[in-house]
């Protein structure tokens, strides 16, 4: 039998803590909601922003993560630039990550961006309609030609990333903008899917398709299983002849 992938779900758990809004709709916090999406499919681990002076990545948790999945928006600056840094190696040796919503604006994405990350956005209780523009991407296997969503946070473009690997979902808001909203990178051996919706006020983690879309990309995301490079000096395959 295939071992399960082993994801760990990373959120701040701070509006939960201090917005009864939030905790209304989310009592066992954001994580817990994605994770339960993911029963079955991986086995999970938690982490959160003051879980511990590491925020719950460890050398050692990160080591027997697979996948990361990225939850924050109300304290992207309180996450230690020691531990942006520690995560990003091990995107780079092979880690996927799985960034949502708000966490675009996360040290951890920019940092792999390379960009501001900025948009445009508007809380206006608007419905959304995530089009799926790469019907043949295993991330929107089981996804008919849309997801809509009743209530989001609107998101609009331009969204300043650079120009992403594949794009799987595009964005329509009531109010008129459109926003690239599922979007695949590659960094060093690592795979990096950004998905949009997700806003701390409305139940968006229970939809089923939107769990559906993150189970994809848990899979889609899971690391090669193969050594990783080696770099700098390299002694010769081959015998080099003596040259005049």
């Amino acid at each position: 039998m295939t071992a399960k992938l082993k994801v760990t779900v990373w959120n701040e758990f701070r509006h939960e803590q201090h917005n009864e809004k939030v905790r209304s709709v989310y009592p066992g916090g954001i994580h817990a909601a994605i994770g339960e999406g993911l029963a079955g499919t991986a086995d999970v681990a938690y982490a959160t922003l003051d879980q511990d002076e590491e925020h719950g990545l460890s050398e050692s948790r990160l080591a027997e993560t697979d996948v990361l999945i990225w939850w924050g928006h109300m304290a992207h600056g309180d996450v230690k630039d020691e531990i942006v840094e520690r995560v990003k190696r091990r995107v780079l040796q092979g880690m996927g990550l799985i960034v949502l919503h708000s966490g675009h604006f996360s040290k951890i994405f920019k940092t792999l961006m390379g960009t501001s990350c900025d948009l445009k956005w508007r809380e206006a209780d608007e419905k959304e309609r995530l089009w799926v523009v790469s019907p043949g991407h295993p991330i929107a296997e089981g996804i008919g030609e849309y997801i809509e969503l009743p209530q989001e946070e609107m998101y609009g473009e331009h969204f300043d990333i650079p120009q992403p690997d594949e794009l799987v979902f595009v964005s329509w808001f009531e109010g008129g903008e459109v926003f690239r909203s599922g979007c695949t990178f590659h960094r060093g051996q690592g795979k990096i899917f950004y998905f949009r919706p997700g806003h701390e006020t409305y139940p968006t983690y229970y939809n089923e398709q939107v769990r559906t879309v993150i189970r994809n990309a848990v899979k889609w995301a899971a690391p090669t299983r193969r050594d990783y490079p080696t770099y700098g000096n390299h002694k010769p395959l081959e015998a080099i002849g003596n040259k005049a």
